[in-house]
């Protein structure tokens, strides 16, 4: 990967990303990528790691009922169902540049807890572009999914995501989570490409975490900032 500083006062880096390891010592090996282009501002994509109230809502129903929102609570694959847990923070100095999630992840199958699907995730977020989503399976090993969200205009975001996994796991379990993992963010690009980004939205109680990770994010932003036109009347935006 070819990674970029830009600062659009002339700044130079004032921190540096972190190497992975595992794949640094050939460790984990390359085993496949999808990229997507959201309609969105910048800012929606990371912001998703903090609205912990939407897992159960978008993410709740099966994978297997696809990314169309229109059936993913078709009573066909209601027979299953994913069970989030997720906690997200800011990292403190001299990693403030950082934030980090930790997401549960548990499978019902006919009401009845499937411990096989039982999944650890470590989402480190660097910066305002990139993600590490780190994954730990009881018996599929482990492995790291990295995110890139690269603006291409104001409201348009490239974001790749590339898997690398235990080199002595079979590539049909890593090419198998991506793929899920695949599905579920094309449910979150639903909603993205439909909604507005607004500065100041109305939040309720439960969306302290969405208001705590504007101010981190702030951060990633100076005076010379480009920023989205406003809105225009109606729904051409």
């Amino acid at each position: 990967m070819l990674l970029l500083w830009y600062h659009c006062d002339g700044t130079g880096p004032t921190w540096a990303v972190p190497e992975q390891p595992q794949i640094a010592a050939k460790e984990w090996v390359f085993r496949g990528q999808t990229e997507h282009f959201v309609d969105a501002h910048i800012q929606e994509i990371p912001e998703n790691a903090a609205d912990t109230a939407h897992l159960a809502f978008l993410h709740g129903p099966s994978f297997l009922s696809g990314s169309d929102l229109r059936y993913t609570k078709s009573k066909v694959w209601d027979f299953m169902k994913h069970v989030w847990k997720a906690e997200w923070q800011p990292e403190p100095e001299p990693n403030q540049h950082c934030s980090h999630m930790l997401l549960q992840h548990t499978a019902t199958v006919f009401g009845k807890h499937f411990p096989l699907l039982d999944l650890s995730v470590s989402a480190r977020q660097v910066g305002p572009g990139l993600v590490f989503l780190i994954f730990e399976h009881a018996f599929l090993g482990h492995g790291v999914i990295l995110q890139t969200v690269t603006p291409l205009e104001p409201l348009l975001q490239n974001v790749v995501h590339k898997i690398y996994y235990q080199k002595n796991v079979p590539a049909i379990v890593p090419k198998f989570i991506l793929r899920a993992e695949c599905i579920q963010f094309e449910r979150d690009i639903t909603i993205w490409n439909n909604k507005q980004y607004l500065p100041k939205p109305l939040l309720v109680r439960e969306d302290a975490s969405i208001q705590k990770h504007r101010r981190w994010f702030a951060q990633f932003y100076s005076e010379k900032s480009t920023r989205p036109s406003a809105p225009k009347e109606g729904l051409d935006w």
